[in-house]
């Protein structure tokens, strides 16, 4: 006997909690092993997509069964889906300065592997301190190593914009180190 994605009765209205309950308890762990196979692992995000794609689900309530096992593939869709357009949007996205690993970080040359470490710590903290924007630009301009017109042309803002977040980001940056004892005066 073949199951139905349909609901059985599209003019009998189901309570959002109700169809969200079924949901969940017919087809929730399985959709988020399902998730967290496809993100590595990351079960928290994985959470977050089985979430998004609940909501996808009961946006539709009125079309699908919850309690029909031919509802599961069409949520796997959806997962699937929802990853690759997260993953997409995080690679059109720079590094956040949390996301930094602090051993990538240039360095001064001669200073021994203890001292770089601290030193790209206080950095990475001291990044943190700034505005988001601050941090996007430091991050374009020195870590990334591009020129102003090319940073400009990656955040969509004239090059007079970045030169003038660049320094006031540098700015901030150099107080952020002081405040920590890293840099004198």
């Amino acid at each position: 006997m073949k199951t139905s994605v349909l609901a059985a009765d599209p003019t009998t209205e189901q309570r959002p909690e109700e169809f969200l309950r079924a949901l969940y308890e017919r087809h929730g762990s399985v959709v988020l092993r399902f998730a967290a196979r496809l993100l590595g692992g990351d079960w928290h995000r994985a959470e977050d997509v089985l979430q998004e794609a609940a909501i996808r689900a009961w946006q539709h309530a009125s079309e699908l069964d919850p309690t029909a096992e031919g509802v599961r593939p069409w949520l796997f869709t959806v997962v699937r889906h929802l990853v690759i357009d997260g993953h997409r949007a995080q690679q059109a996205r720079p590094p956040e300065a949390a996301e930094l690993d602090a051993t990538r970080l240039p360095l001064a040359d001669g200073a021994d592997g203890i001292e770089q470490a601290l030193t790209a710590q206080l950095v990475v903290e001291a990044m943190g301190d700034l505005q988001p924007f601050q941090r996007e630009v430091l991050l374009h301009v020195y870590y990334l190593g591009r020129t102003v017109s090319q940073t400009a042309e990656v955040l969509g803002v004239p090059p007079g914009t970045v030169k003038s977040r660049t320094y006031y980001a540098a700015r901030a940056l150099r107080e952020a180190l002081r405040n920590r004892g890293v840099l004198s005066g």
